[in-house]
């Protein structure tokens, strides 16, 4: 049985008429082609934008408001003039002041401006060569408004047939705002200036040039790409990027600047060289071009192949993993907490420095909390918001130094103000337990042969010996401190971060480095960066500080979450607090690894 049509109102509109058509299509076994082809007509969707408008226009046909004169300001002159000759009444009195207030004046005055104009729509004229070109392709008159903004759009020659082609549009720009620019589009004049000759460069100064209104002639492409959705990738760039300095862009002007740590929303990917992306938190709605991941890799590995790039797998060591005999023989007095040891009275008494991490945990492993995504070259990490949720366990909180830190105080500074919501990792240590000590709360005492075991089974983020005592903080000892509900704050060698940085752990990163003067005459002889009374600095041993920074950030730098200026103690705990009770309470940036399901 088949169903009734529905009976349109005498009041129903074209895009209803056209939606109730479409809904009555049933393909049939007859005519089964011709019914998809007229359904799929029926639903493009520009076709339904095309009903709407045809509404509109006829209803402002039907609706539009005309004005009644178009002097209305003289005529209200002739009324004060009129009402000034006699006297006059109460009302005619109040009447006179409002046609004489200024305010009155000035919106009589707007009305008859906008009344002696018409707004209609009004086509920019055809060129008068244009019935030739009709005859042989179809051509179209875009007439944008572009003001001070680029257009948003980037050309190419095409080797075939030497015509301008439209490469790309960039997402957010005056062309792709307009909807009437496409890729593929040949560009044939701007502002009626043929760039048929002309070399790209020329054209795109010709364009850059044009204020206000501009007119391209175009001849569409053979099949305009359909507009896609907005993407939702975002990248955390790993490297700094100056489009300027780039001689392998399509276009600097179009290219967007961004600093290693800054967060990309990528809009497009369909170029599988240069991608469109905006940063995070920029007020501009315009994309900028960024080269794409697999092209910035390659370019690094051409760099590398050609020796102008160091080999990322053999990183150069730096002097804060050398040993004491590759450093200043202050260190002790001037980074008490700058080595690599786990016991508070190493802490105190400044000998983290007094020995090496073992061997076999510098050579690194395939084992628990290794990351086998690493990547060889440093260019995007996906990303995407992250919030610890109620029922979550705390994010592992790290902290790396350089020279002078001294993070061990900024640490027990802060756990000691809140320890029922901070904690440290017990250590594990051979070392025989000291009568006052307590198995768990100050070590946890193991043989040698169990730590040898555990070392050998991965299960140390870092260990190392002193004085023929084997000392190392597990991967346990931080899940036991987050079983109980507690942020977990760890300080370690930077290289132990591609071991933390998993998705249990979620660990956010703290570089903290001192600030450090340009010469030791800048500040008092006897004080130390790092806040303390620790003997005469030398300006070797502050240059010293300088270079351990910079090392440390620029192997390590991409993997930091957030650079601390320790200026003095007081404020650097205050600073450090406030970041942990933020990363209660508010969203970050994580690798979308982490929180991938």
């Amino acid at each position: 049985m088949k169903e009734a049509m529905p009976v349109l109102t005498a009041g129903a509109g074209l895009h209803e008429t056209l939606a109730l058509l479409t809904s009555q299509l049933r393909p049939d076994a007859n005519h089964k082609e011709d019914m998809v082809f007229l359904k799929d007509v029926f639903s493009e969707r520009s076709l339904g934008y095309l009903m709407k408008i045809h509404e509109k226009l006829r209803q402002y046909e039907r609706q539009s408001p005309t004005p009644v004169l178009h002097s209305a300001s003289s005529l209200a002159e002739d009324v004060a003039e009129e009402l000034q000759s006699g006297p006059m009444s109460t009302e005619e009195k109040e009447l006179l002041h409002l046609l004489t207030s200024p305010h009155l004046k000035a919106v009589l005055s707007v009305h008859d401006t906008v009344a002696q104009k018409n707004f209609d729509p009004v086509l920019p004229p055809l060129p008068d060569d244009l019935e030739d070109e009709l005859e042989e392709e179809s051509v179209k008159i875009v007439r944008l408004v572009k003001n001070k903004e680029p257009l948003g759009a980037t050309i190419r020659r095409d080797e075939a047939t030497g015509a301008v082609i439209v490469a790309r549009i960039m997402r957010g720009g005056a062309a792709d705002r307009s909807g009437l620019v496409h890729v593929g589009d040949e560009l044939r004049e701007v502002n009626g200036v043929s760039v048929i000759h002309k070399r790209p460069d020329e054209i795109s100064q010709l364009l850059s040039q044009s204020q206000g209104s501009i007119t391209l002639k175009i001849i569409p492409a053979i099949k305009e790409e359909d507009r896609l959705k907005e993407s939702k990738v975002y990248m955390r760039a790993l490297f700094d990027y100056i489009p300027l300095e780039d001689k392998a862009t399509p276009c600097q002007e179009a290219g967007l600047p961004f600093k290693r740590g800054d967060i990309l929303q990528v809009v497009t990917q369909d170029d599988p060289t240069w991608w469109q992306a905006k940063r995070v938190g920029d007020s501009n709605l315009r994309a900028g071009l960024v080269p794409s991941k697999q092209f910035q890799e390659r370019r690094l590995a051409y760099r590398m192949k050609m020796g102008t790039l160091p080999n990322p797998k053999s990183p150069k060591k730096p002097a804060y993993d050398q040993g004491c005999d590759k450093v200043s023989p202050k260190c002790k007095a001037v980074a008490p907490s700058c080595g690599q040891v786990f016991s508070w009275e190493f802490y105190s008494a400044g000998l983290r420095r007094s020995f090496r991490l073992s061997r076999k945990d510098r050579q690194g492993s395939s084992g628990e909390g290794s990351d086998p995504g690493d990547p060889d070259f440093l260019t995007y990490e996906e990303v995407t918001r992250y919030q610890q949720r109620p029922n979550e366990r705390p994010r592992l909180v790290v902290l790396i130094g350089s020279l002078g830190a001294r993070i061990n105080e900024l640490k027990q500074r802060v756990i000691a103000e809140n320890p029922h919501r901070y904690a440290v990792a017990v250590p594990h240590t051979t070392r025989p337990k000291k009568p006052h000590e307590k198995d768990g709360v100050e070590y946890h005492f193991v043989t040698k042969q169990q730590f040898d075991a555990d070392a050998l089974n991965n299960k140390f983020i870092e260990h190392g010996e002193y004085k023929e005592n084997q000392y190392g903080t597990s991967i346990e000892a931080i899940r036991s401190v987050q079983a109980k509900n507690k942020m977990c704050i760890v300080d370690v060698q930077p290289e132990a971060l591609k071991r933390l940085r998993t998705a249990e752990f979620k660990p956010y990163v703290i570089f903290v480095k001192p600030r450090v003067p340009e010469s030791r005459r800048r500040r008092s002889a006897a004080t130390s960066p790092g806040g303390g009374e620790h003997g005469r600095i030398t300006d070797e041993d502050l240059q010293e500080m300088r270079q351990s920074a910079i090392q440390i950030d620029q192997q390590y730098g991409h993997l930091v979450d957030r650079v601390l200026i320790k200026e003095d103690s007081a404020s650097a705990c205050a600073e450090l607090r406030g970041i942990l009770e933020r990363l209660e309470r508010e969203s970050f940036w994580v690798p979308l690894c982490w929180v991938r399901t």
